[in-house]
């Protein structure tokens, strides 16, 4: 069973109405998150954790479409710009939009890296490399965790 399959009948967080006593992603508490997402989209998102490689639902899917912020719905990378890294997780050359999304320096495990994350809801989507001679417009590698997003394919 791959490490995304939802281990409970809750809605996906996206699909959920807002209750209006509810806050807006920007709001949310980390209880208010423990509630929404399952144990690991709790741990990867909210806690910059990581699934391992091969084992997340988009590592080598090529249907066309938009892939969203599981924790909030914000469009954050177009199929479009996805290609086959070898690396075990969905990879990008570039966000939808700039503003989609936010860089941290991340200094864990002894190595510099940038952390990206979702700019409407803060959730951790992974990190971007650079410099690793990939053949795509922008030389850059947004290297994201399947349970991070959900595709919406083109046809829906």
């Amino acid at each position: 069973m791959s490490e995304t399959t939802r281990h409970d009948d809750r809605p996906e967080p996206a699909d959920r109405p807002e209750p209006a006593d509810r806050p807006g992603p920007a709001d949310r508490t980390e209880q208010d998150w423990r509630s929404i997402l399952s144990p690991e989209e709790y741990h990867v998102l909210r806690e910059a954790g990581t699934e391992r490689p091969f084992t997340g639902e988009y590592w080598n899917t090529e249907t066309e479409g938009v892939y969203t912020c599981r924790a909030c719905g914000a469009e954050l990378f177009r199929s479009e710009t996805k290609f086959d890294a070898h690396c075990g997780w969905p990879s990008f050359y570039a966000p939808l939009a700039e503003d989609r999304v936010r860089y941290i320096k991340d200094t864990t495990l002894g190595m510099e890296r940038v952390e990206v994350r979702c700019a409407a809801c803060d959730s951790h989507m992974g990190h971007v490399f650079g410099g690793e001679g990939f053949p795509t417009p922008t030389d850059l590698r947004y290297c994201i965790n399947s349970v991070s997003v959900r595709l919406v394919p083109a046809s829906s």
